[in-house]
């Protein structure tokens, strides 16, 4: 199961699996946002090498307009794995 929506205070919410079955998904979404984007990911289960492609596709696109993706309430498993894949050095990252 994967859910991505915007929250009433305009963060954008993800939840489930964003593996590559969902990709498109997550990417038709993020594709609606123009300006900088704080994606809670508190209820991010597992991410996938074609769900980190589209987190990094949608922040360069955001970073051209000088802004970019941050992601808050990240626990210790996905923080893991954007250590491991050295995506902790592109984001702003907030853990849990």
């Amino acid at each position: 199961m994967f859910e991505i929506e915007f929250k009433e205070s305009g963060e954008v919410a993800v939840k489930g699996r964003l593996d590559a079955a969902q990709a498109q998904k997550a990417q038709d979404f993020l594709d609606l946002v123009t300006d900088g984007c704080v994606l809670d990911l508190a209820a991010l289960e597992y991410i996938s090498s074609a769900g980190l492609g589209v987190l990094l596709s949608t922040h360069k696109r955001l970073m051209g307009g000088e802004s970019g993706l941050e992601l808050v309430n990240v626990n210790k498993h996905i923080g893991d794995i954007f250590r491991y894949s050295g995506f902790d050095k592109l984001f702003v990252i907030r853990t849990l």
